[in-house]
């Protein structure tokens, strides 16, 4: 029987499984800034400004107007995990924390029962292209769970285990362990309510790079757990003698431990597993509860509190150019990096 259950081309976002809610990646080849960390003028051009989705010139602008992101917005009833691998992202948020995060570090927020967050992402370089590429996830919480307070942590890039496995022709698997565990190796403590908190939920965020030609196995994980493989950059790899191009979601037995062979070119992979919540999800926009009542109350609140509301005079946050990577906590305590 086939270690593989179904195999489909990638989407926007990619299509996940329980617990997971959503994942985007966005690969943005963005030009050089200006004085203010945006973009000029005559690039905007021909754009849908404020909704801007549409690659053009190898980049979009989203929900920005002047700064490419996503300007203000509330959540409540899950997670944000946002992976990045190049770029810089500036987060903001109604409880006044705030951070700049780059190439190798991970932004993990607990929404709980509600605030409001930007991203955008800051064109630091006015003498050359400011790249970005970063996933995000949406992590649901349980019932239990879902009006915890708001938290945010960074999950800096010096300390996210990362580890590079040789096989026996001596090529190389770059695997960078976000949530779970490879080989004993474990990952940084989530948010404390965070579904991923507790081990027995077997979740397992991972990136993974193979050279050409490398072999790894993807060790089993819990009974009863989700796994999607989204192969996204490449040319093929083969798993289960099944011959499999880039561009394509995978997802696999759980319980099985899965050999995947590469092909001529390097190939990168996010990789998404872990127990299901196994209850009802209601999506509604930003908004994901257990019933259409909790969804009502959500936007009844919102509208009457903004979640607190938002501290910063600019919609389109974002920090001063010389300021390097750091979190600022709503308790006042900052990191620096």
């Amino acid at each position: 029987m086939s270690k593989i259950i179904n195999i489909e081309p990638l989407g926007f976002p990619w299509k996940t499984q329980d617990p997971f809610l959503f994942c985007a990646y966005h690969r943005d080849e963005y030009p050089k800034g200006n004085a203010a960390m945006g973009v000029d003028i005559e690039h905007l051009r021909g754009r849908n400004i404020g909704q801007n989705f549409t690659l053009k010139d190898g980049w979009r602008m989203y929900h920005g107007k002047s700064i490419p992101g996503f300007p203000y917005h509330p959540h409540r009833g899950f997670e944000t995990i946002t992976i990045n691998k190049e770029g810089v992202v500036d987060h903001s948020d109604s409880l006044g924390a705030a951070g700049r995060f780059m190439g190798g570090d991970v932004q993990w927020m607990t929404a709980g029962k509600g605030l409001q967050h930007s991203e955008m992402f800051p064109l630091i370089h006015e003498d050359k292209g400011n790249p970005l590429e970063i996933f995000q996830i949406w992590l649901n919480l349980p019932k239990v769970s879902k009006m915890v307070p708001p938290h945010f942590k960074m999950l800096w890039k010096e300390n996210i285990p990362i580890l590079n496995l040789k096989d026996e022709k001596d090529h190389t698997t770059t695997i960078q362990i976000v949530a779970g565990s490879i080989e004993g190796n474990k990952a940084l403590a989530p948010t404390p309510d965070s579904w991923a908190a507790n081990p027995n939920n077997a979740v397992g965020i991972y990136t993974v790079k193979m050279e050409a030609g490398a072999q790894w196995t993807l060790p089993k994980t819990a009974i009863g757990s989700s796994r999607s493989l989204f192969y996204y950059n490449g040319t093929t790899i083969t798993i289960d003698d099944v011959n499999i191009h880039a561009d394509h979601l995978i997802e696999l037995k759980a319980d099985e431990d899965i050999e995947i062979q590469n092909g001529a070119a390097s190939s990168y992979f996010l990789i998404l597993e872990g127990k299901p919540t196994n209850e009802p999800v209601v999506k509604h926009g930003p908004f994901v509860m257990n019933t259409e009542q909790e969804i009502r109350d959500a936007m009844r609140e919102y509208g009457k509190t903004q979640f607190g509301g938002w501290p910063w005079a600019e919609v389109e946050v974002v920090h001063p150019k010389e300021k390097g990577r750091f979190a600022l906590h709503s308790d006042g305590r900052e990191e620096l990096k």
